[in-house]
Order: structure tokens, then C-alpha cells, then sequence
């Protein structure tokens, strides 16, 4: 079947929030159903903070389906040289890598590129000044 993705959802918070898996599970098959895509129950992630085991895992599988869909960017490993990994295997397999919350579809550099200027604003944020002072 075409366009058949395999979901990808988290057990641990994530951006400091704590999304329960069966909302995760939610946002994606609605995100699936939306763009005509055929929704593989999802693998989880261990509990680990920083783990990206079953990530690996779901990559390994790209040869059986055509792509991953996660429920957010902000699951993707944390270090950009683990992040750049995960593209470099999507884009060598001609594969896709959705982010249901986002609506962003990733395939290609363009699209890495701007998952990594999301990822940059996310760093800086916490830094930003709350508020002028009067």
C-alpha cells in the first residue's frame, strides 16, 4: 500500500510538557487521515531522557514502509549531530518524516533546514527578555 507510515510517539515529557500517549495517538491518525496516509500503530519511545532506541528501531524499518510519522519535531533527538543522523537515513531511503502537531512534512534538505531553524528559535527563546521594563 502506498503512502504507508509508521507512527512515532514519546512515554516522557518533551518541550517540559507531558502529552499522553493516547492524545498523541490521536493527533496523528487525525493528521493521517487528513493527507492519505495509511497509519502503523505507533512505536514508543523509552522512558530515558535522551533515548532514541526505538527511533533507530523505526528507521531500520524504512525499507517496509514509506516513512514515519511523529507526533511532534521536538521528539527528534536533542543534539543536532543525532538529528542530522535521522534525516541523512530518511533522505538516503527517498522516505518522509512527518510532524503531526507541526504539519510539516520533511523529505528533503530544504525541509531539514527548516526543522533546524524551528530548533534554533526553540534554544534561543528561553533566553529572549520577558519584558520591557517601564
Amino acid at each position: 500500500m502506498k503512502n504507508t507510515v509508521r507512527g512515532y510517539i514519546f512515554s516522557r515529557p518533551f518541550m517540559g510538557e507531558r502529552v499522553p500517549q493516547s492524545v498523541q495517538n490521536i493527533v496523528i491518525r487525525d493528521y493521517c487521515q487528513k493527507n492519505n496516509l495509511h497509519y502503523l500503530l505507533s512505536h514508543v519511545e523509552y522512558v530515558m531522557p535522551f533515548s532514541s532506541v526505538i527511533l533507530e528501531q523505526a528507521l531500520s524499518e524504512l525499507d517496509s514502509n514509506d516513512g514515519i510519522i511523529a507526533y511532534s519535531l521536538f521528539q527528534l533527538p536533542e543534539k543536532i549531530s543525532e538529528r542530522r543522523e535521522v534525516y541523512k537515513k530518511i533522505y538516503k531511503k527517498s522516505k518522509v518524516i512527518f510532524f503531526a502537531l507541526e504539519n510539516i512534512r520533511a523529505s528533503n534538505h530544504e525541509d531539514f533546514e527548516r526543522i533546524e531553524n524551528i530548533w534554533m528559535i526553540r534554544d534561543v527563546i528561553p533566553r529572549c527578555l520577558k519584558s520591557l521594563p517601564l
